[in-house]
């Protein structure tokens, strides 16, 4: 089975359309699936509920979905770098499902390994927990929070073999992982290509299983949101 396309917009075709939760993996601009995204943005699919710990900056990431006005809810922990984010929030042009960030990483994990909700501490006694159930275990009480299992993941790996086994680059690998084994269909975007079996298998950190279609960008820009310099002595 082949699993490599020749393109990010052939590696979307028949899989997204309008109205789907998509779940996009990366942490701010670390780890992000940079060509994947602009060809979300260039299918024109909207309504789109976006699952991702933000939404990177204002043009760049899934800001420029944002610009285009194809995200309709951000669940998502951080609004921080990304001014359009705030403007549509305040101005009640974009939903917002605020999630604490270890929630956020374990509402995905649970979706990817079949369980359908969990209790946790974080945000009991917030706006978090409102309307949703409380539980109390050993006199101490939790919150319940329900699983996310988007209908595509949108990903980025280092490393990819021909059967979808996959190696991430150091702190790229955040929320990927999860993100890839919560979604229906997982789209991976790669910088290297190797034949299977040339990954090691301690090497490989997330198993082709969960990989359906893999598009080569050998460049990616890989752009810093905020870079910090010093004068030389």
């Amino acid at each position: 089975m082949n699993k490599i396309y020749p393109s990010a917009a052939e590696a979307l075709k028949g899989v997204v359309a309008d109205g789907q939760l998509i779940a996009v993996g990366g942490f701010g601009l670390c780890g992000i699936p940079e060509a994947l995204i602009d060809a979300l943005r260039d299918s024109g699919m909207k309504n789109l509920t976006a699952i991702s710990n933000n939404a990177g900056v204002d043009d760049f990431g899934l800001g420029k979905l944002l610009q285009t006005r194809q995200i309709k809810k951000m669940i998502s922990s951080y609004v921080g770098e990304n001014k359009e984010f705030e403007r549509q929030y305040l101005a009640g042009e974009l939903e917002l499902e605020f999630t604490p960030q270890g929630t956020l990483a374990e509402k995905l994990r649970a979706g990817g390994a079949g369980i359908p909700a969990f209790f946790t501490k974080t945000g009991v006694g917030t706006l978090v927990a409102d309307g949703k159930e409380l539980r109390e275990f050993d006199g101490e009480t939790y919150v319940m929070e329900r699983a996310l299992i988007p209908d595509v993941a949108l990903i980025k790996a280092d490393v990819a073999d021909r059967s979808g086994n996959l190696r991430f680059n150091m702190t790229a690998r955040n929320f990927n992982p999860a993100a890839a084994t919560a979604g229906k269909v997982c789209i991976v975007e790669v910088e290297r290509i190797v034949a299977t079996g040339e990954l090691a298998p301690d090497d490989v950190h997330l198993p082709g299983i969960y990989v359906h279609r893999i598009v080569h960008n050998p460049t990616p820009e890989k752009r810093i949101e905020k870079r910090t310099t010093r004068d030389r002595k």
